[in-house]
């Protein structure tokens, strides 16, 4: 173990190589030679840490950073798992079928965009779970939009939008309780402080996905390719309003405020039982759903591609693309070198608009290094809050900018564990769906216009 004899305080400039190195691994690597991300991630970590060897940190040090960095991580992980049963047995159950049959019947595609982003905001707000949305309704509005001819990143915009949406205005949701506890602001003040930046993002969103839904109205409907996808979902599965109980069974825990991972093992169990009952699947079909995915063979090739998903090893490259990239985070931490870059940027907030974009760009930074929604919410807010503390300001201001800044702005990174994550369960890559993801990155220039102006910007009564 390193001793504070031994031990150097970075500078700026040695901080800043490991983010020069990693963007240009990325950017280069990732970007041009579509190499993947975990083994760019893991020459960026491995590079940092001989950064951090120079500063005296020893191996084992650096180490005890990984493992801490990942531990945060693992309530993610348990989660990202549980999506993947989930999946394949909503898909063995007929359960996403049937929601995609009857949406391709009721849904006008002039107001997909706009109902998918609705829908996916309610679904969060009530069951606490971006994550879980996507994973969820957003497969299913993903099909849908196959059908109807609608961009799939477009689609993937807006039920990214949605469901983070509601995340950050559910108080079952961790991002929302993460950062008011990091603060030390109320929840529900937090929450209710959130939504004077979060709302006119959101209805901005609700506006473009409006206007961009007179692109697809009329004739822009391929019928004979929504024919073909209903008739071979009817044909393949047995629909019945018992179907639904899946869905009812993870609104119904996350109103009664059970933890997130058994009530969706207990949904995925539910929707095993029901795929033997209606769809005469056997032990065999319904485990391997589970584990590496419901195998689709229907014939028809846009009805196999949206149905062959899920299962356990459909999570295996995100879980190496979030441990990879939380090994390079961890080592930034233990090494000092992050916290160096926050605290420089920290020296410049010495009024109610500079804090506030500093505080912008703290986030965004360590969501951009971490990839993690709880470091981004977690490391600005316990760098910053003395600096809000010095100017009275409340504690909400804090806790809403790192929930909106930190937390929301992540999926919108391609190497993060969210933006991975999303990218390999709707089949969707990041910056296919970033452009159209408007209420996730439309809260930035709001925050810093409140900041600047002062507007809502609560001071401290005590």
């Amino acid at each position: 173990m390193a001793s504070p004899e031994t031990v150097k305080k970075p500078s700026l400039l040695y901080a800043l190589i490991p983010l020069v190195l990693m963007a240009s691994l990325l950017g280069v690597g990732y970007g041009v030679y579509k190499i993947k991300a975990q083994v760019l991630l893991t020459a960026a970590a491995a590079l940092t840490g001989i950064l951090g060897h120079g500063l005296g940190f020893s191996w084992k040090e650096m180490e005890r950073g990984i493992v801490e960095s990942i531990t945060k991580a693992m309530p993610a992980i348990l989660i990202m798992l549980a999506v993947g049963v989930m999946i394949g047995s909503w898909m063995a159950s007929g359960t996403i079928p049937m929601v995609v049959y009857y949406g391709l019947k009721l849904i006008s595609p002039q107001f997909f965009l706009v109902t998918a982003c609705f829908i996916c905001s309610l679904t969060a707000v009530a069951t606490g779970t971006s994550w879980g949305t996507i994973g969820t309704v957003g497969v299913a509005f993903i099909g849908i939009a196959m059908g109807l001819g609608i961009p799939l990143g477009l689609a993937a915009g807006a039920v990214v939008c949605g469901a983070y949406f509601g995340d950050k205005m559910s108080p079952f949701s961790d991002i929302p309780n993460l950062a008011a506890v990091t603060a030390g602001a109320d929840l529900f003040d937090h929450i209710k402080h959130t939504m004077k930046s979060a709302v006119p993002g959101w209805i901005l969103s609700l506006a473009v996905y409006f206007v961009l839904g007179f692109r697809y109205a009329g004739g822009t409907v391929s019928s004979e390719s929504v024919t073909r996808l209903t008739e071979t979902l009817r044909t393949h599965f047995t629909f019945n309003i018992w179907l639904l109980l899946p869905v009812l069974v993870v609104f119904y825990l996350a109103f009664a405020k059970k933890p997130t991972v058994p009530g969706m093992l207990l949904s995925s169990f539910v929707a095993a039982v029901l795929a033997a009952l209606f769809q005469k699947a056997g032990i065999v079909e319904i485990a391997t759903a589970m584990n590496t995915g419901y195998p689709s063979a229907t014939g028809v090739a846009e009805v196999d591609r949206l149905l062959s998903r899920g299962g356990l090893m459909s999570m295996m490259e995100t879980q190496l693309v979030a441990i990879t990239a939380f090994c390079f985070g961890g080592i930034m931490q233990k090494t000092g070198m992050l916290a160096v870059i926050l605290e420089k940027v920290m020296a410049g907030a010495r009024k109610a608009g500079s804090i506030v974009l500093v505080t912008i760009g703290s986030a965004v930074v360590t969501a951009l290094v971490t990839g993690s929604s709880y470091l981004s919410v977690i490391l600005p807010g316990e760098l910053l809050g003395p600096a809000f503390k010095r100017l009275n300001l409340a504690p909400k201001n804090l806790s809403r900018i790192i929930a909106e800044c930190g937390g929301i702005i992540v999926p919108l990174v391609p190497w993060s564990m969210a933006g991975v994550y999303v990218a390999g369960t709707l089949g969707v890559p990041v910056l296919d769906y970033l452009p159209w993801a408007i209420g996730n990155y439309a809260a930035l220039a709001i925050l810093a216009a409140y900041g600047l102006s002062g507007f809502t910007m609560t001071k401290s009564k005590d």
